[in-house]
C-alpha cells in the first residue's frame, strides 16, 4: 500500500498553485523593477548596525570630480536597498479555511493543478477538524471547498463498500456524499444514519450543522441495512440529541406496511432525565377484571429531584396509587421514597367471594456519601405498611409470601474515642398483624483505653500496662399492637424500655512456650435496666396460668472473672504420587477458666403450670428487652475445638506452576462448658457445627446441639448422662439446621459480551438516576424472568436445600415438640437453539410434600425485538404472560402484552 504524506502532499499542491499564478501575472519578471521591492518592506522594523554590511566602504565625498559617475550611482542604490528589512506579507484568501485539510489513500492521489482538484482512490480517508470521512473513492476541490464522496460496486452492480461519514457522535453511511468543509452542509444519497439507538435509512438526505432533514425513508431501531421493522415516512427532521418529527408515518415489518396511520411521528432523542407521560399496559385479571397497569406521569424538578407517579385502574373498580420522589446530589446524599396507596376490589358486590380492602405501603431508602461529612452517617432503609398490603399485590408471587417487614433509620457519629449510635427499628409479621416499633434506639461505645499507659512509651512494656478497660452501653424503647385492633391506649400499655451496659477489662500477656500458647484474662461486668416484672400464678379454681405485670425500674446485675489459653497446631500428610498431594491439618483448641456468681436469685420464683402439679422456675424479669441473667452460679470450664483442612497438589500439565490449593472444610468442630459448683446438670449443651465449599462450587453449613442427659416420659431431663444406665448414647439432638446451595453454568459462547454485561449491569446499580424505579424494575424481573435471558450462556443450574429442626416446650407446659421444615429451591435454564431458551424455578416444601411455586419461562431472541412467555401453574398465585416488545429502551412501551391472574382457594 503506497501511502502519501498529507503534510508534503498539501505544501506540494500550495507550491504549485501559488507559482502558477505567480507565472500568470509576471511572465517578464526578470526585467520588472519592482518585483523585489514588491517583497520588501518599506521601513525597517529592526535597525541595522553598520557592522551588519557585507562590504564596508569609505563615504563619498561630493567635491570628488567623479561624483557624476554612474558607477557611483548604481552603488548608492545598493546601498539603500541593503539597509532594508526583507519581510514576507502574504495575504490569505477570505474563503481559505481555518485548519489544514489531511487525506491519505491507499491506491494513489491525482493533483490536477489547473482544476484546483485533489482526487483520491482506493480506501480514502479525509479529516477535517471533527469530522472524518472515508470513501472507495474521493474528491476534493479547492476552489469550492466542496468534498465529494462515492461508493464502489463490482462488475454485476453490487455494492462493495460506502462512504463513511463521522463527525463527533453523528454518523452515517450513504452511496454519495457531498459536504462543504466551509458552511458545513451536505447532501447524501442513500443514506444510513445512527443517532442514539435511531437509525434513520433516507432516500436523501440533508444535512445542514446539527440539523437533519431527510426524504422517503425508514426510521427504526433495527441495526440492519434492511431492517426487521421500521417507520416509513415521506419527511423527516432530526435535530440531533433533541428530538426527531416526521409527517405522516406507518409501522412496516419486513418491509410489509401495517394499516395503522398516524398523523405525524414524536421521537424524542434528549439523553438524560426528561418529563413525560409513561403509557400502561392492558391485562386482564380473573379476580380485578380488565386493566390498565402503569399508566403514570414522569416530572423532573431542577438538577437533584424527579417524582414519578404510577396508577394502576381495573374494570371491577379496584386501583392502586404509586408516588415515587427521588433525590440525589453527587458526594452528598440520594434517596428514594415509594407511597403506594391500594384499594383492592375482589369481583362484584354480592358474591360470595367479594373482597373490599384498603391498604397503604410506604418505602424509603436513604444513603449518604462518606465523603461528605466523614465520621457522621445517616441511612434509612424502611419497608413498612398495612399487614394486608402484600397480599393483594397482583401477579407478585414473592411479594405475596413476604410475611416480615424490618425497617432502620440509623444515624451515627464517630469522636476520637468512642462511637455513638441512635436509630429508629420496626419489624412487622403479616400473617399475626403484629407491629413492633423501637423508638429510639440509642448505642454508645468507648474504645478500649489503657490507664496505667504512660503518654511516651520508652522500652518494653509492663504487664499492668496493657490492662484496657472499655465501655459498651445500649438503651432503647419499644411498643406493639396488631393493626387489625389499633388503640392510641394500646400503645401505652404495651411500652417498654430497656438498657444495658458493659465494662470489659481485659489485658494482654506476652505469648508463652516460644509464641505457640497465647494467655488472656478478662474481668467484665454486666447491668441491665428493666421496665417491667411478669409473673406466672397458678389459679386453681380456673386451673389456668395468670399473669400479673408490674411496672417499674429495676436492675439486674452480672459479674465475671476468667483466663482464656488459645494455640494452634499444624499437622500435615503427604501423599506419594508425581503430583506431590499434600493435605493439612489445623487445630485450634481453646481453652477457658471463669467465675460467675449470680446476682439474680431474688428475681426466679417457683409456680405450678398445671393440674398434675407439676411446677417450673421462671424470672421475674422475662419479656424484658435485653432478657435476664441466671440464677445458677458458674465456676468452670470453657472448651472448644476448630478444625481446617486443606489439600494442596501440582498441576498435572505443568509442573513448576504453584501447588494449587483445595478447601476441603473451611472449618469444623465442637464448643461447651462444665460447671463445677452447680449441683446438677453441671455439663452443658454441645454445640457442633461445619462449613465447607467443596470443589469452590457447593456451600455447605451445618450445625447441631446436642443435649447429653436422658428424659423422662413427657420429655423433660433428668440429671443422669445419657451414657449412664446400660445403654452407650451420646444423648439426643434438640435442634439442627443444614443448608447446601451449588449453582453450574456453561462457558459463555462469547466471553467479550460477557465482560461486557456484567460492567453493564455494575453501572446500572451504580446509577442513582434509577434509584426511583429500583422497587419497581425488580418486582417486574422477578415477574418476568424471561425477558432477562442472558443468550450468551446456553445453560445454567442452581440449586439449594435447607432443613431445620428444633424442640420447643409446649404452651400448655405439658411436654417437648419438634418443629420440623426443610424446602428445595431450584432454577435452570439451557438454549435449545442460539435463539431459544427455556427456563424453570420453583419451591418444593418437603413438610407439606407440596410443589409451592413453579414458574415456566420461553424466551426467543429475534435480533431487534424478544418474545416472553412467562407461566406459573401452581400455587395459589398463578397467572401467565406473553410479551413481544422491541430490545431498544426508546421503544419499550411499543409492546404486545397479555396476561392473565388467576387465584386458588
Amino acid at each position: 500500500m503506497n501511502k502519501i504524506n498529507p503534510k508534503y502532499l498539501f505544501a506540494g499542491l500550495l507550491t504549485a498553485i501559488f507559482f502558477t499564478q505567480t507565472w500568470k501575472t509576471t511572465a517578464n519578471y526578470s526585467n520588472h523593477q519592482n518585483f523585489y521591492i514588491a517583497l520588501t518592506a518599506q521601513q525597517d522594523t529592526i535597525p541595522k548596525k553598520s557592522s551588519d554590511s557585507l562590504v564596508k566602504r569609505p563615504p563619498i565625498n561630493a567635491s570628488d570630480t567623479l561624483k557624476n559617475d554612474s558607477l557611483l550611482k548604481v552603488i548608492a542604490v545598493q546601498d539603500s536597498m541593503m539597509n532594508r528589512t526583507d519581510t514576507f506579507e502574504l495575504k490569505i484568501s477570505k474563503d481559505s479555511l481555518d485548519a489544514p485539510i489531511e487525506y491519505e489513500a491507499e491506491d494513489s492521489v491525482v493533483v490536477l493543478v489547473q482544476e484546483k482538484k485533489v482526487i483520491l482512490y482506493g480506501k480514502t480517508k479525509t479529516v477535517y477538524k471533527d469530522i472524518q470521512l472515508t470513501a472507495p473513492q474521493m474528491e476534493l476541490n479547492q476552489q469550492t471547498q466542496i468534498l465529494t464522496a462515492v461508493n464502489k460496486l463490482d462488475s454485476a452492480g453490487n455494492l462493495i463498500a460506502r462512504a463513511h461519514f463521522a463527525q463527533g457522535e453523528n454518523k452515517f453511511q450513504s452511496d454519495t456524499i457531498r459536504y462543504n468543509f466551509k458552511t458545513q452542509k451536505g447532501l447524501t444519497k442513500n443514506t444510513h444514519t445512527l443517532m442514539s439507538e435511531l437509525h434513520m435509512i433516507g432516500t436523501d438526505v440533508k444535512r445542514i450543522g446539527d440539523v437533519v432533514y431527510s426524504r422517503k425513508g425508514v426510521i427504526t431501531t433495527c441495526m440492519l441495512d434492511d431492517p426487521h421493522f421500521g417507520f416509513r415516512y415521506d419527511k423527516i427532521k432530526v435535530v440531533n440529541n433533541k428530538v426527531a418529527i416526521t409527517g405522516p408515518i406507518h409501522p412496516e415489518f419486513e418491509s410489509v406496511p401495517i394499516p395503522v396511520y398516524l398523523p405525524f411521528g414524536f421521537f424524542p432523542m434528549r439523553k438524560g432525565r426528561q418529563s413525560g407521560i409513561l403509557p400502561p399496559t392492558f391485562t386482564a385479571n380473573e379476580d380485578f377484571g380488565l386493566g390498565l397497569e402503569g399508566l403514570g406521569y414522569y416530572k423532573t424538578i431542577g438538577e437533584y429531584y424527579d417524582i414519578t407517579f404510577r396508577a394502576n385502574i381495573y374494570s371491577y373498580g379496584g386501583w392502586t396509587a404509586n408516588f415515587v420522589p427521588t433525590y440525589r446530589k453527587r458526594y452528598r446524599y440520594q434517596g428514594q421514597l415509594n407511597f403506594s396507596i391500594q384499594n383492592t376490589k375482589y369481583n362484584f358486590k354480592g358474591d360470595p367471594d367479594y373482597v373490599k380492602n384498603k391498604s397503604y405501603s410506604i418505602m424509603w431508602s436513604h444513603t449518604t456519601d462518606s465523603r461528605a461529612r466523614p465520621g457522621t452517617t445517616f441511612s434509612a432503609n424502611v419497608n413498612a405498611g398495612s399487614t394486608q398490603y402484600n397480599q393483594y399485590v397482583p401477579n407478585n408471587p414473592m411479594r405475596n409470601f413476604q410475611n416480615q417487614l424490618n425497617s432502620s433509620i440509623t444515624y451515627s457519629k464517630t469522636f476520637e474515642n468512642s462511637n455513638l449510635t441512635v436509630s429508629a427499628n420496626h419489624n412487622q409479621n403479616n400473617e399475626l398483624h403484629l407491629i413492633n416499633l423501637n423508638l429510639p434506639d440509642i448505642g454508645y461505645t468507648v474504645n478500649t483505653f489503657y490507664p496505667f499507659q504512660p503518654k511516651e512509651i520508652a522500652g518494653a512494656a509492663k504487664w499492668y500496662e496493657k490492662l484496657g478497660v472499655a465501655y459498651n452501653g445500649n438503651l432503647k424503647s419499644q411498643v406493639s399492637f396488631y393493626d387489625t385492633a389499633f388503640r392510641v391506649n394500646s400503645l401505652i400499655d404495651t411500652l417498654q424500655w430497656g438498657g444495658q451496659h458493659n465494662f470489659p477489662i481485659t489485658m494482654s500477656l506476652p505469648p508463652l512456650f516460644g509464641g505457640t500458647l497465647l494467655v488472656a484474662p478478662s474481668l467484665s461486668y454486666e447491668n441491665k435496666w428493666i421496665a417491667q416484672k411478669f409473673r406466672r400464678e397458678w389459679d386453681p379454681v380456673a386451673e389456668k396460668l395468670d399473669t400479673t405485670i408490674t411496672k417499674g425500674f429495676y436492675m439486674d446485675h452480672k459479674a465475671s472473672f476468667g483466663i482464656s489459653v488459645n494455640t494452634a497446631l499444624y499437622g500435615t500428610f503427604n501423599f506419594k504420587g508425581a503430583r506431590q498431594t499434600k493435605i493439612r491439618h489445623v487445630v485450634r483448641p481453646n481453652l477457658s477458666l471463669s467465675y460467675s456468681p449470680s446476682f439474680s436469685k431474688q428475681h426466679f420464683y417457683t409456680t405450678q403450670v398445671d393440674t398434675n402439679g407439676r411446677t417450673f422456675r421462671f424470672s421475674e424479669f422475662e419479656g424484658s428487652l435485653y432478657g435476664f441473667y441466671g440464677e445458677q452460679d458458674f465456676g468452670g470450664l470453657g472448651f472448644g475445638l476448630d478444625n481446617n483442612l486443606e489439600m494442596k497438589s501440582k498441576s498435572k500439565k505443568d509442573t513448576a506452576a504453584e501447588d494449587k490449593k483445595i478447601r476441603l472444610l473451611d472449618g469444623f468442630g465442637f464448643n461447651g462448658g462444665y460447671n463445677f459448683i452447680a449441683d446438677s446438670f453441671k455439663l452443658s449443651n454441645l454445640n457442633f457445627y461445619l462449613r465447607s465449599t467443596l470443589f469452590e462450587k457447593i456451600n455447605i453449613t451445618a450445625g447441631t446441639t446436642l443435649n447429653p442427659y436422658q428424659v423422662d416420659a413427657n420429655g423433660f431431663p433428668v440429671d443422669k448422662y445419657a451414657w449412664e444406665g446400660g445403654k452407650f448414647k451420646l444423648g439426643r439432638f434438640t435442634s439442627g439446621n443444614l443448608s447446601m446451595s451449588t449453582s453450574f453454568q456453561s462457558k459463555p459462547r462469547d466471553q467479550k459480551k460477557d465482560q461486557e454485561r456484567k460492567q453493564k449491569e455494575q453501572e446500572l446499580l451504580n446509577d442513582p438516576t434509577i434509584g426511583a424505579d429500583a422497587q419497581s424494575q425488580l418486582d417486574y424481573m422477578r415477574r418476568n424472568p424471561a425477558d432477562f435471558v442472558d443468550f450468551n450462556i446456553p445453560w445454567s443450574v442452581n440449586l439449594g436445600l435447607s432443613v431445620f429442626f428444633n424442640e420447643r416446650l409446649k404452651e400448655d407446659y405439658s411436654g417437648f415438640e419438634k418443629e420440623f421444615s426443610s424446602n428445595v429451591t431450584f432454577s435452570g435454564s439451557f438454549s435449545l437453539t442460539p435463539k431459544w431458551n427455556f427456563g424453570v424455578n420453583g419451591y418444593y416444601d418437603f413438610d407439606t410434600k407440596n410443589l409451592q411455586t413453579l414458574t415456566m419461562t420461553i424466551a426467543r431472541e429475534m435480533h431487534c425485538w424478544q418474545m416472553s412467555v412467562n407461566v406459573t401453574p401452581v400455587g395459589p398465585y398463578r397467572y401467565f404472560n406473553i410479551t413481544v416488545s422491541p430490545k431498544s429502551g426508546l421503544l419499550q412501551d411499543l409492546k404486545v402484552n397479555r396476561t392473565r391472574y388467576f387465584y386458588a382457594d
